[in-house]
């Protein structure tokens, strides 16, 4: 971000800031110096749009203007190293607290950086001197880890940065520990401007029912484990691969350990170029895989939420989804580490098999970030639940399901519009199924010779026919276990005999002719 940079007209050489950042920070300032020394004052700004650089010049011009002392907190060590870092290109001298730092210096500094859990030990242990401490910077500030440590900073002003202002705990609302929200640039804005890349979006449907929410809200890694590491899931994600993405340069983010080494597996023998990097690799084997990354043009690297922060990749031209998340915050950063952008890129790709774009709309939607502050429960919800969104999918035939029907010019069949078709008309419920039996049919004998042929085709619309019991199941509101099993297996048997008793009938129906003996 300090390098030299023109956007659309505007010119940013060293530290020179662009001018929304520079109105972000006359809005801090003001703020500051409208409140009492203890305001808690929440600024939100997309990823990408610069936070570090922003609360670093705060940092500069706080500690020129005021007597007093600066501590940034961050969530994680590499964060910590890189605050630092910045810290010190705009002149700042700073030290890092970590659990190895000695701090019979810290006299010598007039800010300081540390991760939460750290600065926690050490203040517990009375070992670091905060009673000068002004200001204090939260980075990422939707984590609830550094809420137990506002008690030591009741006489400081507070400042809690993050692209988005929803806690990472429903029971613990960022309203309840902050004063007030400052709203930042929008994606739409920074894109527009030429400040970030545009998101492509390819959504495709997946079953999620039987994933499983813990107790922090979100999906178990357990149940997700147990989903993307099927055999259908991971031909799903090679196929949307090969079909958006193939020869990007690709981040893939899963939830858990195991589904990244089922991908790398996949991957690796579908002959592509990939790594897989996780939370157990030694800082080296880090290193030497993200410069493996950055310089292999096509390459591929499947990681667990290690990458959502403090990574940045501008050469990233695709992102691939392949987890289901209930965190608006989490689905942000993960799209938000393709948004870099470069002189010859202006969009980059996302494959979303979470269903995550129906469950929060577009990456950088016009979100209402007050409301969300303020009335976060209102905004929670209102997103739909994982039934709500699936009753609305269109089921799509694998396509090398499809080729087995080409012969067939439409293979989709909407239950919901026949059964309303149906009521209107005064037919009984059952004719749906009738109807859908008699479809299932037909396009098993446009594909056939024989009516051998049509039943080993029915086998192949195994997830087809479960689609269209479980729409006609929500229609008739009748959707228990034993049922809706009953009725597979039901549909299926009568399916079977259809073909035999018409075959012949319906097949000269279709060509005129009756079939080759």
């Amino acid at each position: 971000m300090l390098t030299s940079t023109t956007l659309k007209g505007e010119t940013k050489e060293g530290k020179e800031l662009y001018s929304y950042q520079k109105g972000a920070i006359d809005k801090i300032f003001k703020a500051f110096d409208d409140a009492p020394d203890d305001y808690h004052l929440l600024y939100q700004l997309p990823t990408g749009g610069g936070k570090t650089v922003i609360f670093s010049e705060i940092v500069r011009q706080y500690l020129k203007h005021h007597n007093k002392k600066v501590l940034v907190m961050t969530h994680r060590i590499e964060l910590c190293k890189q605050t630092s870092k910045m810290l010190s290109e705009f002149n700042v001298h700073n030290k890092v607290i970590d659990s190895k730092a000695k701090l019979d210096d810290q006299n010598d500094y007039s800010c300081f950086v540390a991760m939460v859990e750290t600065l926690n030990n050490r203040l517990n242990d009375d070992k670091l001197d905060i009673s000068d401490i002004g200001l204090v910077i939260i980075d990422e500030a939707h984590y609830n880890s550094f809420t137990k440590l506002f008690k030591f900073f009741h006489k400081s002003f507070l400042l809690g940065v993050t692209a988005t202002p929803l806690s990472s705990n429903i029971n613990l609302p960022m309203t309840d520990n902050y004063d007030e929200l400052i709203v930042g640039e929008t994606i739409e804005s920074l894109i527009e401007n030429k400040f970030l890349a545009r998101a492509e979006t390819y959504s495709y449907n997946v079953g999620l029912t039987s994933l499983v929410v813990g107790a922090n809200g979100d999906y178990t890694v357990k149940s997700s484990e147990d989903l993307y590491t099927n055999h259908d899931m991971l031909g799903k994600l090679l196929h949307a691969y090969e079909e958006t993405s193939k020869g990007k340069k690709t981040l893939i983010f899963n939830n858990g350990i195991n589904t990244s080494l089922h991908v790398y597996d996949t991957f690796r023998t579908a002959g592509y170029p990939i790594a897989h990097l996780d939370n157990t690799h030694s800082k080296k084997e880090r290193e030497l895989i993200l410069k493996w990354f950055k310089k292999t043009p096509d390459a591929i690297l499947t990681s667990v939420s290690i990458l959502t922060t403090g990574f940045d990749e501008p050469t990233v031209e695709s992102i691939i989804l392949n987890r289901a998340t209930k965190s608006l915050t989490l689905y942000y950063q993960m799209i938000g580490r393709g948004s870099r952008i470069l002189d010859n890129k202006e969009t980059f790709k996302v494959i979303d098999l979470g269903n995550n774009f129906h469950r929060f709309g577009p990456w950088g939607s016009d979100l209402d970030w007050q409301r969300i502050f303020k009335s976060p429960n209102y905004y929670l919800d209102g997103i739909l639940n994982d039934e709500e969104i699936e009753s609305n999918f269109r089921y799509e035939m694998p396509p090398d399901v499809r080729e087995e029907f080409k012969n067939s010019e439409e293979v989709y069949l909407d239950i919901r519009e026949l059964y309303v078709s149906s009521i209107r008309k005064g037919e009984s419920t059952k004719t749906v199924l009738e109807k859908s039996i008699q479809h299932h049919a037909k396009i098993c004998i446009e594909n056939s010779e024989d009516v051998f042929d049509a039943l080993a085709l029915m086998k192949l619309l195994g997830d087809d026919i479960d689609h269209r019991i479980s729409r006609y199941t929500k229609c008739i509101s009748k959707s228990t276990f034993n049922f809706v099993e009953w009725l597979k297996d039901d549909y299926r048997k009568k399916l079977r005999s259809y073909l035999r008793e018409n075959f012949d009938r319906v097949f000269e129906e279709i060509h005129g002719h009756p079939p080759e003996d």
